[in-house]
């Protein structure tokens, strides 16, 4: 991934204008010095929320006992003590689930990663734009690009696995792109977790009609954009649905995997959607696509709206064990 991780390197540099100082204040995370919104979440809680006051706040508008029965911790991480897991108390977001030939995604993979195979010659690629409304590090939005892989100390056939991760609603995938809007989430990003990221201007709407994302660079260069028919939406008794996608990566030299819970409560999924407009343009998702040979969408799930829990990484002992051949 050569091409895309020297501009991954060069692009993590560059700025987003900030907000006027008297609407931030700085704050400190691994030793970056970081402006965030003054009186947001951040400011306020430093990730330890009070969830009676968090469930009072109207841009919510749901109940958060799913929330509330995971109990945050004071745990130590690679850059210091912080409170996990981090909360995500209302998200939208639209994924494309994508057909690419499996040798361009083993290319992209470290070894001992390997793609699911979803058809002969076939694994899967996920283009997911997400939108964090109300969430413990302030509102914001990301892109991720990741390969769906097999799951780590698992020997069973790809078609066992596929099936049984749609069943228990549970993937794994490697992550080659990750770009936020907010310096604060680039910066839990990279320290904290190692993750792909850079700054980009990201944006995702859903009306009663249509679905529009794009992904910019800061410089207003275009790179991705999504539009299509918003499809028909319903209702998801929460708890009922929930969601574990596992991004495993190295930090550190060491392999781990981050488990992101969602909550959906207000969702659909469609299969082989036809009316899906997604444009590339010259940009570094783009291109990765392109290098991925990406074609057929074969899944999109549309989610207006939902809760979610990114965990702190943990180790993969299956990997680490054998560590002098990854």
């Amino acid at each position: 991934m050569s091409s895309t991780a020297d501009h991954l390197s060069a692009a993590s540099t560059k700025a987003i204008a900030p907000r006027s100082k008297s609407q931030t204040v700085q704050v400190e995370f691994g030793g970056q010095k970081v402006d965030v919104p003054k009186g947001g979440y951040y400011d306020r809680y430093r990730m330890n929320p009070n969830l009676d006051e968090v469930a009072q706040d109207p841009n919510i508008g749901h109940d958060i006992a799913f929330l509330r029965k995971i109990p945050k911790k004071l745990v130590d991480s690679r850059v210091g003590q912080v409170y996990a897991p981090n909360f995500y108390y209302r998200t939208s977001s639209v994924q494309l689930v994508i057909l690419a030939p499996l040798d361009q995604l083993k290319s992209k993979l470290p070894a001992p990663l390997e793609p699911l195979t979803a058809l002969p010659g076939y694994g899967l690629v996920a283009l997911t734009f997400y939108s964090y409304l109300v969430c413990d590090n302030d509102p914001y939005n990301e892109v991720s690009i990741a390969i769906i892989i097999r799951q780590p100390g698992n020997a069973s056939y790809s078609p066992t696995q596929l099936l049984s991760s749609i069943w228990n609603r549970t993937f794994y995938g490697y992550v080659l792109a990750l770009p936020v809007d907010t310096e604060i989430a680039r910066v839990r990003g990279i320290y904290g977790y190692q993750l792909p990221k850079w700054l980009a201007n990201i944006n995702l709407k859903m009306d009663n009609h249509d679905i529009k994302a794009d992904i910019t660079a800061t410089d207003g260069t275009p790179d991705l954009t999504l539009d299509v028919p918003l499809p028909a939406l319903r209702s998801i008794p929460s708890e009922s649905q929930i969601g574990t996608n596992n991004a495993v990566n190295k930090i550190d030299g060491k392999w781990y995997q981050v488990a992101v819970q969602t909550n959906p409560l207000l969702a659909t999924q469609c299969l082989f959607p036809t009316n899906v407009k997604l444009t590339r343009n010259e940009g570094p998702l783009s291109q990765l696509l392109s290098e991925l040979g990406v074609s057929t969408i074969v899944r999109m799930d549309v989610i207006k709206d939902a809760q979610m829990v990114l965990n702190m990484p943990t180790p993969l002992k299956v990997f680490n064990r054998v560590g002098s051949l990854a």
